[in-house]
């Protein structure tokens, strides 16, 4: 057996031992539900170079792809370092953990990538931050410069800086981008809404489109665009106050401002013509 085998398995037991583990409600298994597992499951840690316990400073340090391995849910760095506490029980609870260089967040149907991560337990919600942080989810996948936050107990992710969500051809940029989970009728987890804040840009196949807000159904293919709603396809252009596009179907309508909003402004279009030369 190798070293990394062997000090995974003394941990382990040693965990099992001392019943290490996070006093939490059971949720499903694919999903980014490290913290809400099963409280009868361990958390197993696992290291290349060791794992130093420092009992002073209640802290296990996993250096060399480390592994943290809860259930169906697996954390992945260079480094990890698990903060925990003794709870009135005795039992020792993991409070939380940090990860750092190369980061991933792995489960059946998920992945999270970046540099640094913390994971609160007790709160159930992760952060990725460092280089360009990404999240694949089936068919999505959504990336961000600044960090991106998973909230286990909502069911929701939160992209922030540059915020880019990408399925096939279709793509929506934002500040912030919110994007909502459900179950399939298989259990599995996907991404079924995405909300995006400020300097809103979408594009399909045919279209560019900018607004200041949008609320997109993923399964519907319906996004709903809110203030200074811009359309383009080719050389035409279409403006409003708000609009409803169908990206499954290439249909878009746009509404003009209500009196009380820019002044009441009303829809505005540009058709040009395919045989009008550009200069």
């Amino acid at each position: 057996m190798s070293d990394r085998g062997i000090i995974g398995l003394a941990l382990l037991a040693a965990l099992l031992g001392q019943g290490f583990l996070s006093a939490a409600a059971p949720a499903s298994a694919q999903t980014f539900n490290f913290a809400s597992q099963n409280s009868e499951t361990a958390i197993e840690i696992y290291a290349d170079d060791g794992i130093e316990w420092q009992q002073d400073n209640m802290v296990f340090l996993a250096r060399g792809n480390a592994n943290a391995v809860r259930g169906d849910v697996a954390v992945h760095a260079d480094l990890l370092r698990a903060h925990y506490q003794e709870n009135n029980s005795g039992n020792t609870v993991i409070k939380r953990l940090d990860a750092v260089g190369h980061v991933r967040i792995v489960t059946p149907t998920e992945t999270a990538y970046g540099e640094k991560g913390v994971y609160d337990i007790d709160s159930a919600i992760f952060v990725l931050s460092g280089g360009k942080v990404r999240l694949v989810a089936g068919e999505d996948e959504i990336t961000a410069d600044r960090q991106l936050e998973y909230w286990e107990r909502k069911q929701m992710a939160v992209a922030r800086g540059n915020a880019l969500a990408v399925r096939a051809n279709k793509k929506l940029w934002a500040n912030v981008l919110v994007a909502y989970f459900r179950k399939t009728s298989k259990g599995k987890n996907e991404i079924h809404r995405i909300e995006a804040f400020e300097n809103v840009r979408m594009e399909t196949a045919g279209e560019k489109v900018t607004a200041d807000r949008s609320v997109y159904n993923v399964k519907s293919g319906i996004a709903t665009l809110t203030g200074s709603v811009s359309v383009i396809r080719g050389a035409n252009r279409l403006d409003g106050c708000s609009a409803k596009m169908n990206l499954n179907t290439g249909i878009s309508t746009l509404y003009s401002c209500s009196p009380s909003k820019a002044g009441g402004k009303r829809v505005h279009g540009l058709i040009t013509p395919s045989n009008v030369k550009k200069k």
